[in-house]
């Protein structure tokens, strides 16, 4: 306490005045000094004591901020009577426990970005692995027909990594918050039209049908080129899915209170287990022979809810797996 220089000086003028009063009051009578005396230390006294339980608490909300500061697991919040020392502490309780909260959740991001990273090399490992295997036997291969069928299957994997790269750069701008979406209206015809244009001649040599059903003139707010590529997320899937021979449908509704966009498949639908994780970054599913990467659905639904929608999966009575991409109005 007396290590304040302010105390240390308050300590001195109060001396000095008491002494003062207390030679006065001789002067003039000597029950005078002495009542002087008194009165001088009764407030000295109660002033030390009153201090010193000021500093006592000054010095626990200290210890608090000192474990804050080296992260211990407890954390001290005592009880004190109303006044301008508890609003004090109050304050400072509530800004350790947000730093708190914000170390944990610092923990956890870094935790995340690390199993992503470690996610990201692995399904670039997958295809780097193949590609490597393939030039080792097209540099061995002296049939030309042969030579032709590695190259292809080589262009093929380096489009799939130039998908996955790319795929994942829009990811991590979302996470970022770096993208800015255009919002303006916009017609869900359109969007979906611009979704599968891409597509159209891998579903014709695949021999896959398409079926729509699009409400005239539905139209919703939204950035129309971010919408799009979501769609294109959700028709890869179902194209994979539905494989040769296949069927897509697409059907969208539109009601005084949403706008409703569904893809049907007639593929083999989802493992019930499967079903809680389909948009988890990285899942690709219980089943082995999955061919995709749990890049695009996760894109999809990334960029679906930051426009105020909702995406969501089942499996069809009838067979085959049923998106759902749900706009309010």
């Amino acid at each position: 306490m007396f290590r304040n220089r302010e105390i240390r000086q308050f300590s001195v003028l109060f001396a000095v005045l008491s002494f003062a009063a207390a030679a006065a009051g001789f002067v003039i009578h000597p029950a005078a000094g002495i009542l002087s005396l008194v009165t001088a230390a009764a407030f000295g006294t109660a002033f030390f004591v009153f201090t010193k339980a000021r500093y006592k608490n000054l010095s626990q909300i200290s210890e608090q901020i000192d474990l804050v500061l080296h992260n211990a697991d407890s954390l001290f919040i005592s009880e004190s009577e109303e006044g301008e020392l508890s609003i004090l502490q109050s304050e400072i309780t509530k800004m350790t426990l947000r730093i708190r909260e914000q170390n944990e959740a610092l923990k956890k991001e870094k935790q995340h970005l690390a199993d992503s990273l470690a996610d990201i090399a692995h399904q670039l490992r997958t295809p780097l692995t193949s590609a490597n295997l393939i030039l080792s036997l097209l540099e061995n291969a002296s049939d030309g027909k042969e030579r032709k069928n590695l190259l292809r299957e080589t262009e093929e994997l380096f489009v799939q990594m130039d998908w996955l790269v790319t795929s994942l750069l829009k990811l991590s701008r979302l996470d970022a918050g770096i993208v800015v979406f255009q919002e303006g209206t916009i017609e869900i015809k359109s969007v979906i039209n611009a979704a599968l244009r891409p597509f159209l001649i891998p579903m014709e040599l695949h021999n896959i049908v398409l079926y729509t059903d699009m409400a005239e003139g539905a139209r919703i707010r939204g950035d129309a080129g971010w919408l799009s590529e979501a769609v294109q997320n959700v028709i890869k899937n179902c194209i994979e899915s539905a494989g040769d021979n296949g069927k897509i449908e697409i059907v969208c509704e539109d009601t005084p209170l949403f706008v409703e966009i569904t893809l049907h498949d007639s593929g083999t639908g989802f493992k019930k287990e499967d079903l809680p994780c389909l948009f988890d970054r990285f899942y690709r599913g219980k089943n082995t022979d999955t061919a995709g990467y749990g890049i695009g659905l996760a894109l999809c639904k990334t960029i679906i809810t930051r426009q105020g929608g909702t995406v969501t999966a089942k499996n069809h009575p009838k067979g085959g797996a049923v998106f759902s991409i749900r706009f309010p109005k």
